[in-house]
């Protein structure tokens, strides 16, 4: 993979990575069309992740609400570990992520007609645990982490910015737990594209927190990986 490649696989990841449409949808199909293969994905993965992570723990500084946070991390640690290989082995192909950028599709439509009643700082453990729930089922590619918290969120009453806010807060320990754990299986190989590429997540990430559209419909994005969905399955059938 040449350096430039590595930069926009990063600038990709931002964006995709905080709103609902899929990083992992996004960033694969990339690595896909580059012909990325084995342990150089991987390290790539784990190293635009933890550029994302990076710059949320730099941008979005708050007073830590523990016990909301350690609800929210909970579910996809324990989903993560026990079921990381089956993940990756069975769910990252190109139909599966169709069916997850569909399904979570389908859930926002439905979740963004609840209406608007509370804000983010009435969230509590149990709203962590709800979106934990949802940070697990995120695992899957395609489903979206962002989507799957704003969905949540949405679901359990709060304003379309809380919702976003809340996706952001819970986000944090998840990313830098996951690049934490791969990123100590793959240390020590290649590092220079991871650098470009984690840099370069960081960057995007750090732009795109600033122009966050936390007011858009989630029928909006909802539309858009239906689309996205239907391309994916088109070009399966075309080849």
């Amino acid at each position: 993979m040449r350096p430039a490649e590595a930069l926009a696989i990063g600038l990709l990841q931002g964006p995709a990575e905080l709103l609902p449409v899929s990083s992992s949808a996004h960033v694969g199909l990339l690595l896909d069309r580059l012909g990325v293969e084995g342990a150089e994905r991987k390290e790539l993965e784990v190293a635009v992740h933890a550029g994302t992570a990076l710059a949320l723990a730099a941008v979005e500084r708050r007073r830590p609400r523990w016990s909301l946070l350690a609800a929210a991390t909970l579910p996809p640690a324990v989903v993560g570990l026990a079921f990381e290989r089956v993940i990756e082995e069975r769910l990252g192909t190109r139909r599966s992520i169709a069916a997850g950028l569909v399904a979570g599709a389908a859930a926002m439509v439905v979740a963004d007609r609840v209406p608007e009643r509370r804000s983010a700082a009435e969230a509590t453990a149990a709203d962590g645990l709800w979106l934990g729930a949802a940070q697990a089922l995120a695992l899957v590619p395609g489903v979206s982490r962002s989507g799957a918290t704003l969905a949540a969120a949405r679901l359990g009453g709060f304003a379309r910015p809380d919702a976003a806010a809340l996706s952001r807060e819970v986000a944090l320990p998840v990313l830098l737990g996951a690049a934490g754990l791969k990123g100590l299986r793959l240390v020590g190989r290649r590092p220079a594209r991871e650098a470009i590429a984690a840099g370069a997540a960081a960057l995007s990430t750090a732009v795109a927190l600033r122009r966050q559209g936390a007011t858009v419909p989630l029928g909006v994005w909802a539309a858009y990986r239906t689309v996205l969905a239907v391309v994916i399955v088109w070009q399966d059938r075309s080849r």
